[in-house]
């Protein structure tokens, strides 16, 4: 199942409701969430700095991601940036494949 890095940052309304559904309530719904989507939360940490949150989450596809992704940014209280992980072996394909490009101005 495909990986994502899951960055989220509380809005002032985001921070006030964290407060008041306390950290481990705030993982329990989105371990709910990605479960109701036939994903898995690998890993879930606060943090400092430009991210309050980050996850690690399986996924079955990236349209789930995207419909994860936008409706808790919908929410208004968290801003969030998906990203998708490859593996080692994913870019060892991915050298083998020698696409035709050529560069602006080449």
């Amino acid at each position: 199942m495909p990986k994502y890095l899951i960055q989220a940052r509380y809005t002032n309304q985001g921070i006030q409701g964290l407060m008041r559904d306390s950290a481990s309530g705030r993982k329990a719904d989105v371990q709910a969430a990605v479960k109701a989507i036939g994903g898995k939360v690998e890993a879930f940490y606060y943090a400092f700095g430009d991210d309050d949150a980050v996850a690690i989450l399986d996924l079955p596809d990236n349209t789930k991601a995207a419909a994860l992704s936008l409706t808790i940014s919908g929410t208004g209280t968290v801003r969030v940036r998906t990203t998708p992980l490859l593996t080692v072996e994913d870019v060892d394909q991915a050298l083998e494949v020698q696409p035709q490009y050529r560069s602006p101005g080449a």
